[in-house]
């Protein structure tokens, strides 16, 4: 660490905290915020999606191994991820012909389930089109693709006994299930049947929920001792719906304790998770969706995390043994979530289920921000007006800082010609030209640091409101007038990011003019960097800066007015 004159130090700050020296900065310190918050999301851009060191492939399953004793415990382990041929395993060898798809079609859901394990292997979410351009491609949650592997498991296990593992092969009634009209409620039931073992698992859709309620009903003919697991098993998959917005891909757990804590691809990479909980839940999260599993809040379960082999990632519960007598029945239950991230619904199935809505360290502003904007769309029934109005209601809100901050720069702009005089009587002079400087901020009443705090404190809102804007999927595909057709795309035209480029420039021309030559400089193309910067904006956010900026436009040239007309 290099280490300079305390002298020296002390004058450096003297000289940079300055009041002269703050004001004549003030609009370089704004910049380098907003890029400092720029410089965070790259950031973290780059640490889930940057580069990744590659894992090395372990030989004949050792990892699937140790995966398997990472959350080994009494005896009973999670079952590896991708199903195999195993000779210790007959019942899977000799119904290996039987295996079936099971076809399920629901008011919001078209899935299929596999025999092989009772799996969710397919699932289309029917209301949401993959884009505004083939509203006939849904939105597709689990596959069997390779590069975009996503599945839902869930089984029992035993160290004593037989049980229906992701192997197990059931049978069904029937491979075609449909909801029909008036129907509320639809119930799909696979059976399983071992060694006078009885599993029926079933499955329960209900209209108009994203709730898919899993139950298994063991019936043993004698004493039978086992456990429940609940797994999502995922690919890393690149693909994002922006390649210039950051979104958090990856896994969650939520319980009181932990709270909510992200479980990203690479931390699987390095560690499996093993965690004592009690309720909560575990979660694999993506732009505008997510999949999770939800236990009864009042079971214990381990939490865990595997890693069984180059892109595939489990994250799952594990419930405690459950013994069931002879003659008697054993329930496991479970809920799996499927579907959009709409906060209203997911705050009423299960604690901390909203949050998957990452709004960050910001949630506590955002949360609100997000409620009147749901207002306003109540209101007009067009999330685009909703964006322009929840704008208009920030502004106002910050009225007042924003007129002193504005106050201040019609002050500077007035004493501008003053400060270039100055600065070519006393050229490099600037302790003189500090003296000098201070002087006439005295005479002219002029606050340095008026201009450059009213901003800084709005800050804050404006990132919340930001987040509110990228994570709300109502925003997805949602038209707002004439050539905007798509608040999550880009403006197809550039339309929008051009008049953002030019609203940076007249409000730079109401300020005053830096005097130093390459403040200046900066200054001028900095219009055109950000126009560059958000043309891949999706249009609703670009939509805010537009209407944020023209609103301080209005109000700057109205305080600039009145301030030059009072000299």
């Amino acid at each position: 660490m290099t280490r300079y004159p305390k002298n020296t130090v002390a004058t450096t700050i003297i000289y940079i905290t300055s009041p002269n020296r703050l004001m004549e900065n003030q609009r370089t310190l704004l910049y380098i915020t907003f890029f400092f918050f720029i410089f965070l999301l790259w950031q973290a851009w780059q640490q889930d999606y940057g580069p990744q060191p590659v894992a090395e492939t372990p030989a004949n399953g050792e990892q699937s191994a140790a995966g398997a004793q990472a959350v080994d415990d009494g005896g009973l382990m999670t079952p590896e991820a991708v199903p195999a041929a195993d000779s210790t395993l007959p019942t899977v060898q000799r119904a290996e012909a039987e295996r079936q798809t099971i076809n399920v079609v629901t008011d919001l859901y078209r899935l299929e389930i596999d025999t092989r394990g009772g799996a969710i292997n397919k699932l289309f979410l029917r209301d949401y089109p993959k884009d505004s351009e083939h509203p006939d491609q849904k939105v597709q949650m689990f596959t069997e693709k390779e590069s975009k592997f996503h599945v839902a498991q869930s089984g029992l296990l035993s160290s004593s006994s037989v049980a229906p593992d992701n192997k197990a092969i059931y049978s069904a009634d029937k491979t075609e299930y449909r909801m029909g009209e008036g129907e509320e409620e639809l119930q799909v039931t696979l059976h399983w049947q071992d060694q006078g073992v009885n599993v029926s698992k079933i499955f329960t859709f209900k209209r108009d929920s994203y709730v898919i309620d899993v139950k298994h009903q063991v019936k043993p003919s004698s004493d039978w001792s086992g456990a429940q697991f609940r797994q999502l098993v995922r690919a890393e998959d690149d693909e994002r719906e922006s390649q210039f917005i950051y979104t958090y891909t990856g896994g969650v757990v939520y319980n009181k304790e932990l709270n909510y804590d992200k479980v990203s691809f690479s931390d699987m990479k390095e560690d499996n998770l093993k965690l004592d909980m009690s309720g909560g839940w575990v979660a694999m999260i993506q732009h505008y969706f997510l999949a999770a599993w939800i236990p009864d809040q009042q079971e214990e379960n381990l939490a865990y995390s595997l890693h069984p082999s180059d892109n595939r990632f489990i994250l799952g519960l594990r419930s405690p043994a459950q013994t069931v007598k002879a003659g008697e029945e054993g329930v496991f239950h479970s809920r799996l979530v499927v579907g959009p991230k709409l906060q209203d619904r997911l705050e009423t199935i299960a604690p901390g289920l909203e949050l998957t809505v990452d709004y960050g360290m910001l949630t506590i502003l955002a949360k609100p921000l997000f409620w009147l904007l749901e207002m306003y769309h109540k209101l007009f029934n067009n999330w685009g007006w909703a964006i322009i109005f929840l704008t208009l209601s920030v502004k106002l809100v910050f009225y007042k800082l924003s007129e002193t901050s504005y106050r201040s720069m019609a002050k500077m702009r007035k004493v501008a010609p003053r400060l270039q005089t100055l600065k070519e009587r006393y050229g490099d002079d600037r302790q003189r030209m500090s003296q000098a400087m201070m002087q006439m901020y005295k005479e002219e009443k002029i606050n340095p640091l008026g201009g450059c705090l009213p901003i800084l404190v709005q800050i804050p809102v404006f990132i919340a409101l930001y987040w509110v804007l990228l994570e709300s999927v109502e925003m997805r595909n949602a038209p707002f007038a004439l050539w905007i057709t798509n608040l999550s795309e880009k403006d197809p035209y550039y339309v929008l990011p051009i008049i953002m480029g030019i609203s940076m420039f007249v409000q730079q021309k109401l300020n005053p003019a830096p005097i130093d030559p390459m403040q200046a400089k900066l200054f001028q193309i900095m219009p055109v960097m950000f126009t560059v910067f958000f043309l891949w904006f999706p249009s609703g956010l670009v939509l805010y800066w537009v209407v944020n900026n023209l609103l301080s436009i209005a109000q700057q040239w109205v305080i600039t007015k009145r301030i030059e007309a009072a000299s």
